[in-house]
């Protein structure tokens, strides 16, 4: 029954609502503040100091009951869409997002979102927007064409469709809550003087954007050649490989000569995916405060050591030690300018060239020592960037390496199936509560969430295109840790996402 289908969803929807409103409700009482949840029409610029009330109204967002309500809400409405909308306007939307990705790119690139910012709520005209992009452009080209402004209006016109800007006039567009977040902070002044400087002190959503525009789009191109032709079989090891045609694995060609740009651009990226989690999450993923005091965590493959500096200022018991290739590292002190000086002089957080696909070196740590045997190793974000052949060899130096009391955590999506898993997969609070969904019995929603969950999804086919690689079901990842000698101890999920920190111990 199609409407009864319906009427359950839209019921799931108002009490989500209801959820939200109570919590918000509540805070406001205790805290004297009037909240109310964020709009999306009204930019919120992290970079900038903001009323209490409005900090408070956005930080309430992470409030478990808050962002779980969000994920119903979010799985709800898509449910709907796609069971209400015509078939063919929902795969036009479909087949023609690259038309959306290309219009995210262009904004990027050309600073408008920070141009808007500085336009305030009541925007900007498309010809004074055309004429501050060329005037940023030419700063760093003296050549640069002139843009037409009409063609600016069309490509922020499509934005403001699906949310993105707001249009407040014809031709006049504003920041909105959604545009706010790819804000780089950076002044237009620091732009035109500055603009290889884009990245630097930011949150990196800016740069995964870029990212994401540019060698992901392109790379996607190339996935169904490479699959019909047999995958590696093509002679390239991965769709990326096919699209720009080269024999070399993604890092690797990252780090040629007239890559220099992406290279950087690519490490903030990497820092802007932990928005992925919430800060709470990682913060309490693991029993980081049982660990005695001065034990050492290796974060392999941390890049420049964004969750470990998280981690080091929550528990200041502890020593944190970034490992990866040494292009990266030493770009790490320069990529975080004056942030977190303390944390690095006093070696709470410290760097060490070593890349994951090698046997682990011993290290040193000024006040701890030689270290041979790290308390744990961390591995975020990292087994997922390899196939299995990679991933298990990685596994297994960290294994040799690993003491008799060693920890292993690895914080990566664990995806659930779309339908309901009879053999309850594991997927709750810890190995000892298998659940079958991510949903309660009886629930019009998919198992998995549906849409609210569709992050985790996309990621595992970008894996996939770049890398060969892939996100894992909690089978597939028990079956590769086993296989090098690690054995599943406790999954935790990540609140209202497919993130799990997934602990192991050697076998």
């Amino acid at each position: 029954m199609t409407i009864a289908a319906l009427r359950a969803l839209h019921a799931v929807i108002g009490s989500a609502i209801d959820e939200i409103e109570k919590v918000y409700e509540s805070q406001s009482s205790s805290t004297g503040l009037p909240l109310d949840y964020p709009s999306l029409d009204v930019p919120f610029y992290s970079t900038r100091t903001n009323p209490p009330e409005v900090e408070k109204s956005e930080n309430l967002r992470t409030d478990p009951t808050v962002f779980s309500a969000a994920n119903k809400i979010v799985a709800a409405c898509g449910q709907i869409t796609a069971t209400v909308h015509r078939p063919f306007f929902s795969l036009v939307e479909c087949v023609d997002a690259c038309n959306l990705i290309g219009c995210m790119e262009f904004v990027e690139a050309t600073h408008i979102v920070e141009i808007l910012r500085e336009a305030g709520p009541n925007g900007a005209s498309m010809e004074d927007i055309a004429s501050k992009v060329t005037e940023l452009r030419r700063a760093k080209d003296p050549k640069a064409a002139e843009i037409d402004p009409s063609k600016i209006s069309h490509v922020l016109r499509l934005l403001a469709t699906y949310h993105w800007v707001k249009e407040v006039r014809p031709d006049v567009f504003a920041n909105n809550r959604l545009s706010s977040f790819i804000d780089s902070g950076k002044s237009t002044e620091q732009l035109r003087s500055s603009p290889d400087t884009k990245y630097d002190e930011s949150d990196g959503v800016a740069a995964y954007l870029a990212v994401a525009a540019d060698e992901v789009m392109k790379t996607q191109t190339a996935l169904t050649p490479w699959l019909l032709g047999g995958g590696p079989a093509t002679g390239y090891a991965t769709p990326f490989n096919l699209a720009f045609k080269t024999e070399l694995k993604y890092y690797e060609w990252l780090e040629q000569p007239g890559n220099e740009s992406r290279l950087l651009r690519f490490g903030h990226s990497m820092n802007g995916t932990r928005y992925w989690e919430l800060a709470e999450n990682i913060i309490h993923g693991f029993a980081w405060d049982e660990l005695p005091k001065g034990s050492v965590v290796a974060d392999v493959g941390g890049g420049i050591g964004s969750v470990s500096v998280l981690l080091s200022e929550a528990y200041p018991h502890l020593y944190f030690v970034v490992e990866d290739r040494e292009s990266v590292v030493s770009v790490a002190h320069k990529s975080w300018g004056s942030k977190h000086a303390e944390l690095f002089s006093s070696s709470r957080v410290s760097f060490h060239a070593q890349s994951f696909l090698d046997p682990q070196q011993p290290f040193t740590v000024p006040g701890v020592g030689t270290v041979t045997q790290p308390d744990v190793f961390l591995l975020r974000a990292v087994l997922h960037n390899w196939p299995d052949k990679e991933s298990h060899d990685i596994l297994v130096h960290l294994r040799k390496a690993a003491g008799p009391h060693t920890k292993l955590l690895v914080v990566d999506n664990l995806l659930p199936y779309a339908c309901l898993d009879e053999n309850n997969e594991i997927s709750g609070e810890d190995s000892e509560g298998a659940v079958r969904s991510l949903v309660p019995d009886g629930s019009p929603l998919l198992p998995n969430l549906g849409r609210a969950s569709a992050n985790g999804y996309l990621l595992d086919i970008k894996m996939l295109g770049v890398l060969n690689a892939k996100e894992r079901t909690y089978r597939e990842m028990d079956e590769l840790l086993r296989s090098a000698g690690w054995q599943i101890s406790r999954v935790k999920r990540a609140v209202g996402s497919l993130w799990a920190y997934t602990t192991a111990e050697p076998i």
